[in-house]
């Protein structure tokens, strides 16, 4: 597809540069995830967005369950790490690239969110940002040919997530064959027992699909995620069409990797539908 190209920034730090090692890496992550029988065809997925070696496992969780199906687009929506800014950027036009080759943009459904006026064509966001990035190895491994509409999101309040799952309801030509990925870490830097108390706070809210007792627990410092805002827009995506289902299918910390407890990183996978 002609457009501009968003060229992998973090492939051979954040995961392997080189194609063989990349999809070698994912197929062992795959195989050693284990997941229950999820009934319906998801709808959306939370995974987390650490290098691969530290959330590489507990994203192939979620990723697991999309085995055997196909999508035709996948909104990935991720938080902003590196710049703040009042609205969700979306990357309009050309395809994103990964040492797995180019991934087409979603042109359509991006001119089509873009008559909402919390979504705006700005590509800034996207030159250095990980979280969206990290996703699309796993992506090209699970799933055949789709499209993509890479959406950052600059606030992450409950109004602006409201907003954004709107206009993918309102937008979706084909919401059974689109899938919506949040990418999310949870708690930093605190302890592993710290962590896994606040976490298990998110994990429990999401298996309940609690979507305002999750949004309050994120307001009040109960619990933690940098990509709270992109849980939310699931959630409440899939509350619009009528699906209300989550299950969270892992949890780890950084700590199970490096052995240091002092200070952790959460992570997360869950499947909606």
């Amino acid at each position: 597809m002609a457009g501009p190209v968003r060229r992998p920034v973090i492939a051979g730090s954040w995961y392997p540069g080189n194609p063989d090692t990349l999809k070698k890496d994912i197929k062992s992550y795959l195989k050693e995830a284990s997941i229950p029988e999820i009934s319906q065809k998801p709808l959306a997925i939370i995974t987390p967005h650490a290098g691969y070696m530290y959330s590489g496992p507990v994203a192939a969780y979620a990723y697991k369950a999309l085995t055997g199906y196909d999508y035709s687009t996948v909104v990935v929506i991720s938080p902003s790490h590196r710049a703040y800014f009042p609205f969700i950027s979306v990357w309009p036009k050309g395809s994103y690239e990964t040492p797995l080759g180019m991934i087409d943009v979603d042109e359509d459904l991006c001119e089509r969110l873009l008559k909402s006026e919390d979504i705006q064509d700005d590509t800034h966001p996207h030159t250095a940002e990980h979280a969206l990035e990290i996703q699309l190895p796993f992506l090209q491994s699970v799933l055949k040919t789709f499209k993509l509409c890479p959406l950052i999101m600059g606030r992450q309040d409950l109004s602006l997530c409201e907003s954004l799952a709107e206009s993918l309801h309102k937008n979706m030509k084909d919401p059974d064959n689109t899938l919506v990925v949040a990418s999310s870490d949870l708690s930093h830097f605190h302890s592993s027992h710290t962590a896994e108390n606040m976490d298990r706070q998110v994990a429990n809210r999401i298996d309940a699909f609690d979507i305002s007792g999750l949004s309050l627990d994120f307001e009040r410092a109960y619990s933690e995620a940098c990509g709270g805002g992109p849980i939310l827009t699931a959630l409440l995506y899939a509350k619009l069409l009528s699906k209300t289902n989550a299950k969270v299918l892992r949890y780890a910390h950084s700590g199970h990797v490096t052995g240091d407890n002092s200070s952790v990183v959460g992570y997360l996978s869950a499947v909606v539908y």
